[in-house]
């Protein structure tokens, strides 16, 4: 953390920054506090005028009496998201903001106190599965996950699911949102096994943040060939029917894990992004600025665009700093790698079914930048089902009107739609021609003379 300036351990976790930042604004020290800020919010944001928010809402408030305990969780683009409880006079505040791996904030607000957890969504029916903790992986980077398993004998299908893009957690946990909770429990309450685990970037951060040869494939494809084998060992579970379903950027790797893992069944992909993540992220500033310049200012997207360029450059290396990239968070290792991989080529040499989903609504993968091109590439494919859902946003939550940010962050749950096509597709469509392929090479085998057997 860069605290260095108030005499602070430089080390010090996000936490422990969203409590001194609170200190500071309590204190009156914005000057310190624009110290901190990364230079997208330092275009955006001043000390006065951050000054002068914290003073209007204390007008309404009243005096600080209190700090609490601050929570934290994975947030966009590799940041942390970090919630501070303000206790008033005449009422509580909650500060939020975005931090990095170095301290720097790339994002800061005050809103009133959420009181409002996750609780489990209609469609889920507990009492048809249980849960279980497991390990997923091994070594020093192995991470926790969670098998919910449905009650009886089966066998059924298995689906391994992998978050988005960031240092998510198992549940890809949002605010008070838990969009892969939610798929999980919608999914096993309708006879699907499924396992999902915390990714390498949340419960191993410091150790990834220190590999300068870190790539995208670091971070997925390991563990979720290790959870799909996990998942294979199953009694309940038919080693030959199990999936893998990925989010946005889990979805874009999606079919890479399927190339490292022969015996995955099929793809289920929910928003996968096909457009150079890049490029994408030049459109969504572009997007995010035409809603309203103080999510991001002309000058922000000229720098996205700057960075994106250099994605683009044949100077780009290994060691390129990743302040000079997109997010600047990833190092010039895991955007080349990201540079030389085409999910959509890389889908259509798979002899395995998919399934893609996307939302209609959606701003950061859409229909006419990422769609298009999966419809493009597999267009030849019989096997491959698409489906747009016209209210869904990126995280599949309906809604109406132009999707925002704004718009994650009251507690909401998966289109029950979703989980059911889901469900379907893997139970009794899919399913079946997978069920029946599987018993087709079973039986070739024990038709199989003995001199050929080895």
């Amino acid at each position: 953390m860069r605290m260095d300036v108030m005499g602070m351990a430089p080390e010090i976790g996000p936490k422990a920054t969203g409590v001194a930042v609170v200190e500071m604004a309590r204190d009156g020290r914005f000057a310190e506090i624009e110290d901190l800020f990364a230079p997208p919010l330092r275009a955006a944001v001043t000390a006065q005028r951050l000054q002068a928010a914290w003073a209007a809402e204390l007008g309404k408030h009243g005096s600080v009496s209190a700090i609490g305990e601050p929570e934290s969780e994975p947030g966009e683009a590799g940041l942390v998201r970090v919630s501070v409880p303000v206790t008033c006079e005449h009422g509580e505040l909650m500060m939020i903001m975005s931090v990095d791996h170095v301290g720097m904030l790339h994002g800061l607000r005050l809103a009133p106190a959420a009181t409002t957890s996750w609780t489990p969504p209609p469609y889920a029916a507990p009492k048809r599965f249980g849960e279980c903790e497991v390990t997923v992986g091994s070594g020093p980077l192995a991470v926790s996950g969670t098998l919910s398993l449905p009650r009886g004998r089966g066998p059924r299908p298995g689906i391994v699911l992998l978050g988005g893009g960031g240092p998510f957690d198992r549940d890809a946990t949002s605010g008070p949102n838990k969009p892969l909770k939610d798929l999980a429990w919608g999914l096993a309450s309708r006879g699907v096994a499924v396992l999902r685990f915390d990714k390498v970037t949340h419960t191993h951060s410091g150790q990834v943040a220190n590999a300068h040869d870190f790539t995208m494939t670091d971070e997925y494809v390991p563990h979720a060939v290790a959870a799909v084998r996990l998942l294979q060992d199953q009694s309940s579970v038919d080693p030959a029917r199990v999936f893998v379903l990925g989010h946005s950027m889990g979805g874009k790797v999606a079919p890479r894990v399927a190339s490292a893992e022969a015996s995955v069944a099929g793809l289920v992909i929910l928003a996968g992004d096909a457009q150079p993540m890049h490029r994408s992220a030049v459109r969504v500033a572009r997007y995010l600025a035409s809603l309203d310049s103080n999510l991001i200012t002309d000058a922000d997207v000229e720098a996205i665009t700057r960075q994106a360029a250099m994605v683009d450059s044949r100077h780009l290396s290994p060691s390129t700093p990743a302040a000079e990239l997109p997010l600047g968070l990833w190092p010039g290792s895991y955007w080349l790698d990201l540079r030389g991989y085409d999910p959509v080529a890389t889908a259509a040499v798979l002899d395995k079914p998919m399934f893609i989903l996307q939302g209609g609504r959606d701003y950061q993968v859409t229909v006419e930048d990422d769609l298009s091109r999966w419809k493009a590439g597999l267009a030849h494919r019989t096997d491959v089902t698409i489906r747009v859902y016209a209210a869904d946003d990126h995280l599949f939550f309906p809604g109406t009107g132009p999707s925002t940010p704004v718009e994650y962050e009251p507690a909401q749950h998966v289109d029950p739609v979703v989980i059911a096509d889901i469900a379907e597709w893997l139970t009794s469509g899919q399913g079946k021609i997978t069920r029946f392929l599987s018993g087709l090479k079973r039986l070739r085998r024990l038709k199989r003379p003995k001199h050929l057997e080895n």
